[in-house]
């Protein structure tokens, strides 16, 4: 280990001799900033990595993007066997070895071998992709060199999405019981899923609308298209394919749900449907403009995010599953930030059981491996479904009888559920096609879709504080513990707005507070973020200027 300890340094201080210094987090995003900054971070990332994977005796993948970040930036994250996040006792290592000085290296490196008890010696596998970032393909090599210096076998798929990554990373390590680990099977798993979950529709074919954000999705989902051609029942137009516009510029699943905004370079007409993939494809929005019914809300513009996402798949599931008559947990998981008319219309109208988990991916995707089927979307638009081994051991039984009742056909539909999503991590593609197959098995449109439940009005602020320390909190965030006297304020603010609900959080990032809040109407929402902020402020040492009041 010595030996290729001092190699490592002195290749370090040859490459990366005078680069600009900066201190880094590893965060559920995993290291993101300007692209020029980053080839030092990306070297050791790839030590990581590789340390890592002889730590679990499997192929660990790293991802170069930084997602919905404007196209200047880049990132680099690293994704767990099975296709998860990185531990969060690795987020720790990942943060101490980016930021370590180099003649510290080489202690970093003993100390996380040490604590993990990891054999240094045994061999070790990275697979790893980039988005289309002009920043990209220099990191790669970057982390390639990295990996060599540590003697880590490496498998380079080019451009991917994200989620594809972590499918080919899951694939692996599975021995193809998840899959195939290419490109091409990718596809047609999802492929072969969406014909059967369809094959028996009569109906005619519509058209998506999908903006492609100028990203790595755009390219990926006209690759799958091609493998359903002359499907039957979807079509795609493909807008922002990254041919003339810029990655993520006034365009893609992030701009829509913040702006409340079609994209640029859409034809955004009455009763289309239409559809926005972030810049690396694990985020989903749907949006459509309507015919006016809602015009004094919020004008032709309706977004269906990652709430309604949930609510139309958990609605099929359920529907499914009381057909197969079975013993199977079926929940969905949500975090504070979840509309309160999602979570009512789950829970009330659906008669599903609900689970609140902290905000972040690695959470609400543990959460949902305690269910046998397990459905979670943030409100952003990433999320899947989980299903337990006995689950899809229960679809296949059930359907393997030769007698077709609606029961079997339930059960057939499961599975084929089981195939078509992404389980691995949020995946737009997959989500699309989920979306898509249960649109077309109930001959809905959008604005069926969105008559599910109306969203209540909701509002977020931040607020800058001296640390954001000071505010802990408890029960999946929803509750403030710290500062004394800063919930009970927030409780007695609430229960003046009808159907008001507000939590804060400390941000991941920086010193600002993170406020939420949600009421009937949306002067209503305003005036209850903003009264809430004023108390965080007030009693959290906010800096600068103090909140001010929403314009009435």
């Amino acid at each position: 280990m010595e030996e290729v300890l001092a190699s490592i340094v002195a290749e370090e201080k040859r490459i990366f001799a005078g680069h600009p210094v900066k201190a880094f987090q590893y965060g559920t995003a995993g290291f993101r900033e300007r692209g020029e900054l980053l080839d030092p971070v990306v070297f050791r990332i790839g030590l990581l990595a590789a340390i890592r994977s002889k730590c679990t005796n499997a192929t660990i993948g790293v991802m170069i993007t930084a997602s919905h970040n404007p196209v200047e930036d880049n990132g680099v994250k690293v994704v767990e066997p099975h296709g998860e996040m990185l531990l969060t006792q690795w987020e720790g290592f990942a943060t101490a070895i980016a930021n370590a000085r180099t003649e510290d290296l080489p202690g970093v490196v003993r100390t996380i071998v040490a604590d993990t008890g990891c054999n240094f010696d045994v061999s070790a596998t990275v697979a790893f992709a980039r988005d289309t970032r002009p920043s990209s393909n220099s990191l790669v090599r970057i982390l390639a060199t990295g990996l060599t210096l540590i003697g880590a076998k490496h498998v380079d798929y080019g451009v991917l999405t994200t989620p594809q990554l972590h499918y080919m990373v899951r694939c692996i390590n599975t021995h193809g019981e998840f899959g195939d680990a290419s490109e091409e099977g990718y596809y047609n798993k999802m492929a072969t899923a969406f014909r059967n979950l369809t094959s028996e529709l009569k109906h005619t074919c519509s058209v998506l609308k999908l903006d492609g954000a100028n990203g790595v999705g755009a390219e990926k989902m006209e690759k799958l298209m091609g493998h359903l051609a002359d499907n039957g029942v979807l079509r795609v137009k493909i807008y922002n394919d990254g041919t003339k516009g810029t990655l993520n510029e006034k365009c893609g699943a992030d701009y829509v749900k913040v702006q409340q905004l079609p994209p640029m370079g859409l034809e955004f007409v009455t009763g289309d449907r239409c559809a926005s993939f972030d810049g690396d494809a694990d985020r989903l929005m749907y949006f459509y403009k309507d015919n006016g019914t809602y015009m004094v809300v919020c004008g032709h513009f309706r977004l269906l995010d990652g709430d309604k996402i949930s609510s139309l798949v958990a609605g099929f599931i359920a529907e499914k599953l009381k057909l197969l008559e079975s013993d199977l947990s079926f929940g969905v998981v949500q975090t504070a930030y979840a509309n309160g008319s999602s979570t009512a219309y789950l829970v009330e109208k659906l008669c599903v059981p609900v689970s609140c988990a902290l905000t972040g991916v690695k959470y609400v995707h543990s959460k949902a491996l305690l269910y046998d089927i397990g459905v979670y979307f943030e409100a952003n638009g990433h999320g899947t479904v989980l299903f337990s081994h006995k689950a899809i051991e229960s679809f296949k039984r059930t359907a393997a009888s030769d007698v077709a009742t609606p029961k079997t056909q339930a059960a057939k539909d499961l599975f084929q559920l089981s195939q078509l999503i992404n389980q691995a991590v949020g995946d737009a593609i997959s989500d699309l096609l989920l979306v898509e197959v249960i649109l077309s098995h109930r001959q809905w449109g959008c604005s069926d879709w969105d008559a599910l439940f109306c969203d209540l009005a909701n509002r977020q602020l931040k607020v800058k504080v001296k640390d954001r320390a000071v505010i802990r909190t408890t029960d999946e965030e929803r509750k403030c513990l710290t500062p004394p006297g800063l919930q009970a304020e927030i409780d007695i603010l609430v229960s003046q707005f009808p159907k008001g609900r507000s939590f804060v959080r400390p941000s991941g990032t920086e010193d600002v507070v993170r406020v939420y809040a949600e009421a009937e109407e949306k002067s209503q929402a305003d005036r209850l973020a903003y009264l809430v902020a004023l108390k965080v402020y007030e009693l959290a040492v906010g800096m600068g200027e103090r909140p001010s009041s929403p314009k009435s």
